[in-house]
């Protein structure tokens, strides 16, 4: 069975909209687009890289597949570490309303609590990754389908747009499997499901 990772920009205050640039999102009248790019370093890239090197396929929510499609296919190199991939492997798009979707070899997806548990059974090796893709993360998050979570927490606050862990949020507990911290102070961290969190009191005993 395949494995879902997710991996995720997310500010210290959670926010993972538009990390990319000004006009990637601009829903609920997002102005801090582009906020990821000053500290995407050597050590990052060579994260990243890693990351799509193990791609067997990929699973994105509406929004960040028509931003990739947008891009990814015009770079046609093959051996570009994370075009190749992404043009080459399977896509799948999670969407109810996508009429069509036509980057090659992509996939809707109409109902993907339903239908991923599917997709991992009938995939095999690799892993399914999810990029981004807010609403979907959620999704797969509260549903207790993502095997492997990867945060890029950047060091900087901006106090409004899509969050990773927002409303609706389950309670959860991660294991730390991995860590790291780059040149400009992102902090790379790699979590495993852990079932539910636990609890203790530390109210003075009488």
């Amino acid at each position: 069975m395949a494995r879902l990772s997710m991996t995720s920009f997310v500010t210290l205050d959670g926010v993972m909209q538009a990390p990319g640039g000004p006009k990637e999102d601009t829903s609920g009248g997002f102005a801090h687009g582009g906020w990821f790019m000053p500290l995407a370093d050597p050590g990052f890239g060579e994260f990243i890289v890693g990351v799509f090197a193990r791609a067997g396929a990929f699973l994105l929510g509406r929004g960040t597949y028509e931003i990739f499609a947008s891009h990814w296919p015009r770079i046609t190199d093959p051996d570009d570490p994370v075009a190749g991939p992404l043009n080459r492997l399977p896509k799948y798009v999670a969407s109810r309303t996508l009429a069509r979707a036509g980057w090659s070899g992509t996939t809707l997806v109409r109902d993907a609590a339903a239908d991923v548990p599917r997709l991992k059974r009938e995939l095999g090796a690799g892993e399914l990754q999810v990029h981004g893709s807010p609403g979907l993360a959620q999704t797969l998050l509260r549903e207790g389908l993502v095997d492997e979570l990867h945060l890029v927490v950047a060091p900087l606050t901006l106090g409004s747009g899509k969050r990773l862990f927002g409303e609706g949020t389950v309670p959860a507990a991660f294991a730390l499997a991995a860590s790291r911290t780059t040149a400009t102070g992102l902090a790379i961290l790699t979590y495993r499901p852990k079932g539910k969190p636990s609890y203790g009191d530390a109210t003075l005993k009488d």
